[in-house]
């Protein structure tokens, strides 16, 4: 069973869920991905929410970016919004950060495919303790880089 389902409005949004796997993968969570369009194959979408397990759903979309909200009316379990940049994108902002009432949408930054891996984290860190220790080493990882190239700016500038 996975844990997150990640959904695609289209192909074209692979770069963006590329930078959630790679996360949940290092966090060690499972995880499925599949294209699936709300306006084009609505049937698909609901079938893939309704029969899915997973405790978290990323909905990756540009354009008008209908498909987080959709999900979002499938289930009560968490969905997380991935806002894709392109021809439409404050469309696509808009779309995933004004949901109506009582369909709640968490939505992170455009294209932040790696964002929405770490929040699906943290709501699974919350019951798994594995989960949290991954998170709590990213986190030391990250600022060990900063502190890496802290060191390499100012030593090219002196």
């Amino acid at each position: 069973m996975a844990q997150v389902l990640i959904i695609m409005g289209s192909k074209s949004d692979l770069p963006v869920a590329e930078k959630a796997t790679a996360l949940l993968k290092k966090f060690g969570i499972s995880y499925d991905v599949a294209v699936a369009s709300a306006h084009r194959t609505p049937a698909r979408v609901e079938d893939l929410v309704k029969d899915s397990e997973a405790d978290v759903f990323i909905a990756i979309a540009g354009m008008s970016a209908a498909l987080p909200g959709v999900v979002a009316s499938f289930t009560v379990k968490p969905v997380i919004g991935v806002p894709v940049s392109g021809k439409m994108t404050m469309d696509a902002i808009l779309s995933v950060v004004q949901m109506p009432p009582g369909i709640p949408v968490a939505a992170v930054g455009l294209d932040r495919g790696d964002n929405a891996a770490i929040l699906a984290a943290e709501m699974l860190s919350i019951t798994d303790p594995e989960i949290e220790e991954a998170l709590r080493a990213y986190r030391i990882e990250m600022a060990e880089k900063v502190i890496k190239d802290s060191y390499e700016v100012v030593n090219a500038l002196l």
